[in-house]
């Protein structure tokens, strides 16, 4: 039986008909009708932010670490949708099914300069998988339904419908709702027989095999089948940047991450390989850097992707596999069956596990834990061991937050949340509010620098409103700290813009209604983390930080000034 119903109502309904358990945005006249509309709605939780961008990031990592769709409402058009556009460019590049909802401007108002006007559709459409602009009241249900498909279907990625005030303010007839229409998959791709068959050949004749494991093997939760592999084969885990957690920390193979931003260890496994076994991976800038510097030319590469445009785009290969990354891996395991010791296999790995437990000794016994003010190498040290083994960490862009990537243990999948190819600074705050949201019982810590923080930092209101209790740590160091350690290494220290006045954000957050606590000597940084775990409160840890404890990342970028 149909009802009559107005657009507010249709598009709530049809968040419904989705089961959209969250959904983050910011309220506007352009859409009261659909806000009007979520006060009825009893099993939609609503979580209002303070800005849009950040409330995208909430919504992005909501959707990672749930595997659905997250949803962010922009309630006015014009300044409230512009405010969209860094959130929704970061989770194209994060591959994030978020379903962004924009208000637009009244149909007949379009082209007359009227007020709050910019082209939405022109806009989004470059950041977004697909742009939608509702063109009438009985569309609402249908738009929507799109949304939803084509955020979650492979590639997965960021959706934007605007929603007209007249569309919201008028009505039609819905019959009514269908089931979720997101995407839903019972086949995924697998590799044909023959290519299983040249990729097993390969595996079996390989000396110093390696595995290198991204976001398709994270994304999945296909770290079982991954294992299960590297088991078979007796070979090494090196994983890409920014998903340290596709393979959990404690797995006598998992050599880290690789490439530029990661390990020693995992780097030399990369450079050394005879046979790389790219499992879900681009192959992209964040491991490679493009360059066979960081990756054995002569070896042979066997690139298993979901998507097909990204197989040997950068690299040639061997054996190129348009599949799922743990369906591929499950396959190849049964192709090889149960294989013989080999010698050279045996040698590699055993060298491979020594190394890794000689630089881990290394690496805390190295850490500078009397510096003061606090030094990254003794401050990683300390969270190392505070950070609880099931907590979620997200981390922001920047010098520390980079050094941080691969110094921190993730000991499950699904912990380690990070900007990715985006580099935003200013990401981690929201995206552990989104986290929390979606999973209220488990510990979330939050890494980000005093810049990245000072941007985001009224979403504190948002949390202790609606008791999400994260616990942010800023690292103090007084500065843009990327920017002028570049400014130090290649301009001959001449310093603009570098240096910037940061409060004291353990007071700031109390001002918020939420737990500060402050660190100025190492051995502080571990009670003063447990502390704010404990505490039943949003939390911000302020770190003191040596503002001359810089490293420069992107030393490649100034070849020209060396």
């Amino acid at each position: 039986m149909s009802r009559s119903l107005s657009g507010g109502q249709a598009a709530v309904e049809a968040l419904q008909a989705e089961q959209v358990g969250h959904v983050f945005g910011l309220i506007g006249s352009a859409t009261m009708e659909m806000f009007d509309a979520l006060y009825d709605a009893a099993d939609i939780s609503f979580i209002g932010v303070r800005d849009e961008r950040t409330g995208t990031h909430m919504a992005d990592a909501y959707a990672r670490v749930t595997g659905r769709s997250g949803v962010i409402l922009a309630g006015q058009n014009g300044p409230g949708s512009t405010n969209l556009v860094t959130g929704l460019a970061q989770a194209k590049a994060a591959f994030s099914p978020v379903v962004a909802v924009a208000g637009a401007l009244a149909s007949g108002h379009v082209y007359r300069d009227a007020f709050q006007e910019v082209d939405q559709e022109a806009l989004f459409t470059p950041i977004t998988k697909k742009t939608w602009t509702v063109t009438s009241t009985d569309r609402v249900q249908e738009m929507f339904r799109e949304a939803f498909r084509t955020a979650m279907s492979p590639r997965r990625g960021p959706v934007l419908v605007n929603l007209p005030r007249d569309v919201l303010s008028g009505t039609a007839d819905f019959d009514a709702p269908q089931a979720p229409s997101g995407y839903r998959a019972d086949d995924v791709p697998a590799a044909s027989a023959d290519a299983i068959e040249r990729a097993a050949t390969l595996l079996r004749s390989a000396e110093k095999p390696v595995i290198l494991a991204g976001g398709g093997i994270k994304n999945t939760a296909g770290h079982e089948q991954a294992l299960d592999l590297a088991e078979a084969l007796n070979c090494p885990i090196v994983t890409s940047p920014g998903h340290g957690d596709a393979i959990p920390f404690g797995h006598r193979l998992n050599a880290g991450q690789v490439g530029p931003r990661g390990n020693v260890v995992a780097s030399r496994l990369a450079k050394e390989a005879d046979v790389i076994l790219a499992l879900g991976t681009r192959l992209g800038f964040n491991s490679t850097f493009y360059s066979y510097d960081n990756i054995n030319k002569k070896a042979a590469i066997i690139h298993v992707e979901l998507e097909p445009t990204a197989i040997g785009r950068f690299f040639p290969v061997e054996v190129g596999i348009w599949g799922d990354a743990p369906t591929v891996a499950q396959q190849l395991t049964a192709a090889l069956g149960t294989l013989d010791a080999r010698a050279e296999v045996e040698a590699w790995t055993a060298a491979f596990e020594a190394e890794r437990t000689t630089y881990l000794a290394d690496r805390d016994e190295a850490a500078d834990s009397n510096a003061y003010p606090i030094v990254p190498s003794g401050l990683f040290k300390e969270l190392r061991a505070a950070i609880p083994q099931d907590a979620a960490v997200t981390l922001d862009a920047g010098t520390m937050c980079l050094q941080a990537t691969d110094a921190l243990n993730y000991w499950s999948p699904q912990s380690l949340f990070t900007p990715l190819d985006f580099g935003l600074v200013g990401f981690a705050f929201g995206a552990g509010i989104g986290i929390k949201a979606a999973q209220p019982e488990r510990p979330v810590i939050s890494l980000m620098g005093d810049g990245g923080f000072g941007m985001t930092l009224s979403e504190l209101s948002t949390a202790v409103t609606y008791g999400l209790n994260t616990v942010t740590v800023v690292m103090n160091n007084q500065c843009w700290g990327a920017e002028k350690a570049y400014q130090r290494d290649f301009f001959g220290e001449r310093y603009i813009g570098a240096d910037i006045s940061s409060p004291p954000f353990d007071k700031v957050a109390e001002l918020y209604g939420a737990a500060g606590f402050a660190a100025e000597r190492t051995e502080e940084v571990v009670p003063a983390i447990e502390a704010a775990l404990a505490c039943g409160k949003p939390a911000v840890v302020d770190i003191a930080v040596d503002p001359d404890a810089l490293y420069s990342f992107r030393r490649d970028s100034f070849k020209h000034r060396t």
